[in-house]
């Protein structure tokens, strides 16, 4: 006799319905004058304080405890942070006639981003692959993304018209690596602290994008955000943004034989190799872009959620595998990472 089947959440996560009600609220209620500059430093600010927390969460023994997987993580690496720039490259054949050059911006941006690491595992974990695995390749792809993500940016953006340069990448540096390194550093005192208040420092993780997604997109709104964006450019958006998931989930999980992985670690290579991270893509955003963020962060929220739903059907598809039979229960629903 089975247990009860575990419910999963539904496809549509409530902290995307709260983001796009910050996307609303600017819409409606932008900040200007005093207000913006206050919510322009108060989203500095928080934006620091997000990556400290990453860095005092994030255990360097439980990263180094996949190191024996290192093929697979290597994998991950490059799916993230070479085969996604280079179909993003490849897009660029879309403007203008489907996207203006700032959407074609903002959905290359997106293409630099890291992986997530609680969506990609909890979707490992439903489909009955490689937990461990999945959340290694998950630490490695967002270590690698504070250092790689600027410096492809500034590389490949920059040569786009995207205005980027070396001071792109120290903004990186002095905004986010830097609070991180702290975290980084000061974990041994604050780790505990932490792990006893989870919750708390949820709030704090989510409300911090909270505040930067209506800051970047007041700054939108007051530059005519509403009036670039057609809705035939927005469906054109949403159509390549979806061939570009479909090619990473296939390039993923058809390639992943070729290179002797099983099953297990198939699946993991799957939802860690073709996901993007919103809670690390839109900070990044924000000081890459500056006051372009809004149009920039646009692609990269409306991928997120598409791949949240997709996955959300696939992983229940694996876990229906034949192969599956056998393995261990999920024991997660999906996140919002």
């Amino acid at each position: 006799m089975t247990g009860p089947r575990r419910r999963l959440r539904p496809p549509v996560d409530p902290y995307i319905l709260a983001l796009l009600g910050m996307v609303v609220l600017a819409t409606l209620l932008p900040a200007r004058g005093v207000a913006a500059e206050a919510a322009s430093g108060a989203s500095t600010v928080v934006v620091g304080l997000l990556f400290f927390l990453y860095g005092a969460k994030l255990s360097t023994r439980e990263a180094m405890d996949g190191v024996r997987h290192w093929r697979l993580h290597l994998t991950v690496l490059a799916c993230t942070f070479v085969l996604f720039p280079l179909l993003g490259l490849a897009a660029r054949g879309l403007v203008p006639w489907l996207l203006t050059p700032e959407l074609y911006g903002g959905f290359l941006f997106l293409c630099l981003v890291p992986s997530t690491i609680q969506s990609s595992i909890a979707f490992t974990s439903i489909a009955r692959g490689n937990v461990p695995a999945a959340i290694c390749a998950g630490s490695f792809s967002s270590l690698a993304g504070m250092v790689l993500t600027p410096l492809l940016a500034v590389v490949l953006l920059g040569s786009s018209g995207g205005g980027f340069s070396a001071d792109s990448a120290l903004k990186i540096a002095l905004q986010l690596l830097a609070p991180f390194l702290a975290g980084q550093l000061l974990r041994r005192w604050t780790g505990g602290f932490l792990a006893r208040h989870r919750r708390i420092i949820g709030f704090v993780d989510r409300g911090s994008i909270l505040l930067v997604v209506y800051t970047a997109f007041s700054q939108g709104v007051v530059a005519g955000i509403w009036q670039q964006v057609t809705w035939p450019r927005l469906l054109a958006l949403l159509a390549a943004e979806a061939l570009l998931l479909a090619a990473m989930l296939a390039l993923t999980w058809y390639g992943a034989p070729r290179l002797g992985f099983g099953r297990a670690d198939r699946i993991a290579l799957q939802f860690a190799g073709s996901k993007k991270s919103l809670a690390a893509g839109l900070p990044m955003a924000t000081v890459l872009f500056a006051s372009h963020a809004s149009l920039a962060v646009l692609p990269l929220m409306l991928f997120h959620q598409m791949q949240l739903m997709v996955c959300a059907v696939i992983a229940r598809r694996r876990a229906r595998d034949p192969e599956a039979a056998g393995e261990p229960a999920p024991v997660a629903g999906p996140g919002t990472a």
